[in-house]
């Protein structure tokens, strides 16, 4: 071994953190991270370790909302401030395991007789994502686990699409996910597929279970369809950070998950990553790096690649986690700030043959972020060779490797987590290194990662829109007219009615007449 290789590998074990159960190790070595740069930022990292352990005793951690943030609770609930909350985080998980197990075991079945085979599930950010993940990670290996289906959108034709896929209902477990139960997506869907139970005269709520707040618009309906069971949420859980609550739990157990293993994996990163030596701490150091790699302002993008099929989904996860949590205008004081780190990702070696070149040749505006599994298949076809000695997985590997060193080698910064195996143990333990990486960033840059205003906006304005398109609507005769005269009628602005107007035409409910001309197109009852 010669002394540049020596210094290599020297780098990499002083640079290496590994958990030995679940086996993750987080590998720092070609991630930029010098000495000194640690250094600068260990009292601000000390500081957010300090915060977290606030978060993880009670503390009102969303003070928009008044809320605390309790997620860390729900895999060891010990830390939760109250027995009472203790003792709800237990007796759900004791529910959500009898009730999947009475469901794949055919205890529990479909009013027509049927075993459910199929689990239809409504929900929309965190609420759909999380059991996405789930679902794709650990696809296959039950034989009794439900087919997924998934409406996160209310795109008639995606949901018409979705319920295409599975044929009869009379086999389906409706699941419907929503806090408030308002959200219009997630309604929107529910409706849709109460429609289609309706039309194959089949009664929605017996095969439907809602996960909610007690007391929400949601739980009313469940009470007057007779829903087949509610699980709850509470105020303290996120949409974004609710996979080990009973948003990812219920569905994953109904897809043939080990829900304790999942908790356990996401316990022991939780644990090791309030370490107070910040250098073995896994989350602080990989806030660490998105800090340095950033410049503390998300100047730099992460790119998500996980060598892995089966964790395809998983920088879509990340994106809402990290985005949606660090993406503000205003830090805690009320200071414009812009703060943001965009996410982005898809598979190894697939990106290799599409953004790949961009990254190691053209802008150097991103990080990359290296998921890596050892076992590549199940034992029976794992020495299965595609040339002399050499298998796919082989393949696969080397492509990492030469993907990671052609990135060094144009000066651009990796981080490599490599598990042993896709299973329920390592998935919780990534979710839960992001989830705390995420809470330690915010402390670092001072901003809330626990509420969204900018959703909230967005969702306010497409109630205005929807409230403008009534009143469209309500001006529409026989007698035709043009987009700035029906504006004028209702006292709004042609530019906002035009896209409205076209909508309307174009799924029959108004009638254009004329060429596509905003100026000159007109347009009347259907």
């Amino acid at each position: 071994m010669t002394s540049s290789q020596r210094d290599r590998f020297e780098q990499f074990c002083s640079r290496c953190i590994r958990l030995e159960d679940p086996a993750v190790e987080l590998d720092f070595s070609l991630a930029q991270i010098e000495d000194q740069a640690i250094a600068s930022l260990l009292p601000s990292v000390q500081r957010a370790l300090l915060a977290m352990e606030q978060i993880d005793a009670g503390a009102v951690a969303n003070a928009d909302e008044g809320r605390m943030v309790g997620h860390y609770w729900l895999r060891a609930p010990f830390l939760a401030p109250s027995p009472e909350i203790q003792d709800e985080i237990a007796a759900l998980l004791a529910r959500i395991e009898a009730f999947a197990f009475d469901v794949l075991e055919g205890r529990v079945v479909a009013p027509s007789g049927k075993r459910y085979a199929k689990l239809v599930l409504c929900g929309i950010g965190g609420s759909a994502l999380g059991p996405l993940l789930l679902g794709d990670a650990f696809a296959g290996r039950d034989a009794r686990a439900l087919q997924l289906c998934v409406l996160d959108n209310t795109d008639p034709d995606g949901i018409d699409r979705e319920l295409g896929k599975l044929g009869s209902l009379d086999d389906a477990l409706v699941l419907v996910v929503s806090k408030s139960g308002g959200t219009p997506e997630t309604r929107n869907g529910m409706i849709e597929v109460q429609r289609a139970f309706t039309a194959k005269g089949l009664a929605f709520g017996p095969q439907t279970v809602a996960i909610t707040t007690k007391g929400s618009a949601l739980d009313a309906i469940a009470q007057k369809e007779r829903f087949l069971a509610t699980f709850p949420m509470w105020d303290w859980v996120g949409g974004r950070t609710s996979i080990t609550s009973a948003v990812g739990l219920l569905p994953g157990a109904l897809l043939g998950m080990d829900v304790r293993a999942f908790l356990a994996g996401a316990a022991a990163m939780d644990a090791q990553s309030r370490s107070a030596d910040v250098r073995s701490n896994p989350s602080a150091m990989l806030a660490v790096y998105w800090h340095l790699q950033g410049r503390g302002h998300g100047e730099r993008a992460m790119v998500v690649l996980p060598y892995k099929d089966r964790l395809v989904l998983l920088s879509r996860y990340l994106q809402q986690l990290v985005m949606e949590s660090i993406g503000k205008k205003l830090d805690r004081n009320g200071r414009e700030v812009l703060q943001g780190l965009s996410v982005y990702g898809n598979k190894g070696s697939t990106d290799q043959h599409a953004y790949v070149q961009q990254l190691r040749d053209g802008r150097h505006d991103f990080f990359a972020t290296f998921v890596r599994v050892l076992r590549d298949r199940d034992a029976a076809l794992a020495a299965f060779e595609v040339e002399p000695q050499i298998t796919a997985g082989d393949y696969l590997d080397g492509f990492w490797q030469g993907t990671r060193a052609a990135l060094a080698e144009s000066g651009r910064a990796s981080l490599t987590i490599t598990l042993d195996a896709v299973d329920e143990r390592s998935l919780g333990a990534i979710v839960a290194l992001f989830e705390r990486a995420v809470g330690i960033y915010a402390e670092l840059i001072d901003v809330n990662a626990y509420h969204q205003p900018g959703v909230e906006a967005g969702k306010k304005a497409a109630a205005l829109v929807l409230a403008r398109q009534k009143k469209v609507q309500g001006a529409l005769s026989s007698d035709a007219r043009t987009a700035s005269q029906i504006a004028v009628a209702i006292g709004e602005d042609a530019a906002d009615c035009w896209p409205i107007l076209c909508h309307l035409a174009a799924n029959g409910r108004a009638r254009r007449i004329g060429a596509p001309d905003p100026k000159a197109a007109r347009f009347q009852r259907a």
